[in-house]
């Protein structure tokens, strides 16, 4: 009574399915997402069991040298920022979001453009200020699934009926 490991690309998970009898042919649907036909994959005789639960929407790993480092960069940065400037302060919104990985929202990359512009922030506050209050100005969702593609999938211990 074989165990068979299938691969969702979709929420780049392996999972496991007990089988009655060796099928090579049946290919289940994703037990989370229904994802039909999942592929196939080669099974390892031995996997970590124990492995600490992992959120849906996994955070990217970030180097925690390295974040410290582009924050004291930054910090330095800011220093030399001109206030009356605010291209200056746009370049830096850019460096935080390319250092961190963060993604700016819509309503705050409109801000930035418009500050990159030479337009007065208190201006583009004064027109956007509701639309930036309403957003989350920062996302790590585009980079978080690159990142999480870039790892290994992940395993679900359950035993699946194939």
């Amino acid at each position: 009574m074989p165990i068979y490991e299938f691969y969702c690309p979709k929420c780049h998970m392996i999972f496991n399915f007990f089988s009655r009898s060796v099928n090579t042919e049946k290919r289940p649907a994703c037990p989370r997402c229904r994802t039909p036909n999942l592929d196939r994959r080669m099974s390892v005789f031995a996997f970590s069991r124990n492995r600490p639960e992992e959120e849906d929407t996994p955070m990217p790993d970030l180097d925690e040298s390295k974040m410290e480092q582009a924050m004291e960069m930054l910090a330095r940065e800011v220093d030399h920022v001109d206030e009356e400037d605010p291209r200056q302060a746009a370049a830096l919104m850019r460096k935080l979001s390319d250092l961190t990985g963060l993604n700016l929202g819509p309503g705050m990359e409109e801000a930035i453009r418009r500050m990159e512009a030479g337009e007065d922030p208190d201006q583009i506050e004064a027109e956007m200020g509701d639309l930036l209050e309403q957003e989350d100005p920062f996302s790590f969702k585009e980079k978080a699934a690159r990142i999480a593609r870039s790892l290994p999938p992940r395993v679900d211990e359950t035993l699946y009926d194939l």
